[in-house]
């Protein structure tokens, strides 16, 4: 398993708030299904991030551009790999 890190930017701030509560169980149905280590929104209010746990990067690809905020144009989003740094081997 590999992360990736989602850059969730609202783009559209009305629509964001109609779609919040799909996007809210679309993450929190992959949480449950092991695919979403951590998620949150920015304190500024301007977006979130999501930290996706997966096999590989089409998958990540697929579970971001998938959510019901970017589907519906209320955010856009951007996929990188992430790696967690391990202080212990520091």
């Amino acid at each position: 398993m590999a992360y990736y890190a989602a850059w969730l930017t609202i783009v559209d701030a009305e629509l964001n708030q109609q779609t919040r509560p799909q996007h809210l169980a679309y993450l929190k149905h992959l949480h449950q299904h092991g695919k979403v280590a951590w998620a949150g929104p920015f304190t500024d209010k301007s977006g979130g991030m999501v930290i996706y746990q997966t096999d590989n990067t089409e998958e990540a690809m697929e579970l971001a551009h998938n959510d019901p905020a970017v589907t519906s144009g209320a955010r856009t989003v951007v996929v990188k790999p992430w790696e967690l740094l391990n202080f212990e081997a520091l």
